[in-house]
């Protein structure tokens, strides 16, 4: 019989046992180290006992609900998080993207799709490995006293201070810097940091925009780095040295 390699390790905050049950053997069938939770105390002493890659958390958890708990995830730790929404409502998935959440689920939803979120949010967690006998290239960005590090994923601000950014953030930003002065519609740019095409209710880039331009704007009101072009998208005005 063939060997499912372990891959990371994932913790399944869902109070629902039916669920948990179901998602836990899927994914340990595809090689995960599969965690679980019913509530947040159960979740925060999981957490303190294993090192946990990501983290599957509903919506609708009964006391402390998962909005909370991903508030707490994001100010505590740089855990990836995937949020599972109630009947798709899009007000839900915005919400949990505004504090902090990489991707959503809506339930019901189909194992397969799940997998596929769980991976591509694990992959851009990441910074890209390279062969062991390959040289890693610096890829460093320098823009209006920041520097921007997108092999190591730091930022810096011109103060010197290290600003965190969530993994949708990191892509974001990483797509702007990569393409200044040119407007990014939101489908490029929701297929460049999600790999998925928007929806009709998808608001998921201007939700990441609104979060980025806190940590980088002066005045997130009135912003300078980050401005939106109506009708077509955004552009990042800063200019942008290499290296």
């Amino acid at each position: 019989r063939r060997e499912i390699p372990v891959l990371d390790t994932l913790l399944v905050v869902v109070d629902e046992e039916d669920i948990r049950v179901l998602v836990v053997g899927y994914l340990t069938g595809q090689g995960y180290h599969v965690l679980t939770a019913g509530d947040g105390a159960e979740m925060r002493r999981q957490m303190a006992a294993t090192a946990v890659d990501l983290v599957l958390v509903d919506l609708g958890l009964p006391g402390e609900d998962g909005l909370r708990l991903t508030r707490y995830l994001r100010e505590h730790t740089a855990v990836a998080v995937i949020i599972v929404t109630g009947k798709g409502e899009p007000v839900d998935r915005v919400v949990g993207l505004e504090v902090g959440a990489d991707d959503y689920v809506a339930k019901p939803f189909d194992l397969r799709e799940l997998l596929a979120r769980i991976r591509s949010v694990l992959r851009r967690a990441r910074p890209v490995q390279h062969a062991a006998d390959s040289t890693p290239t610096p890829e460093v960005m320098r823009f209006a006293g920041w520097q921007f590090d997108l092999g190591g994923r730091r930022l810096t601000a011109p103060g010197g201070s290290e600003v965190l950014l969530t993994t949708g953030e990191f892509e974001l930003l990483a797509a702007l810097v990569r393409s200044p002065n040119r407007v990014l519609s939101r489908d490029h740019l929701l297929e460049a940091t999600r790999n998925r095409e928007a929806g009709p209710f998808d608001r998921a880039i201007d939700v990441q925009v609104g979060r980025l331009r806190k940590k980088l704007e002066s005045d997130p009101a009135n912003p300078q780095l980050i401005k939106a072009v109506r009708g077509a998208g955004y552009i990042f005005t800063a200019v942008v040295e290499r290296g």
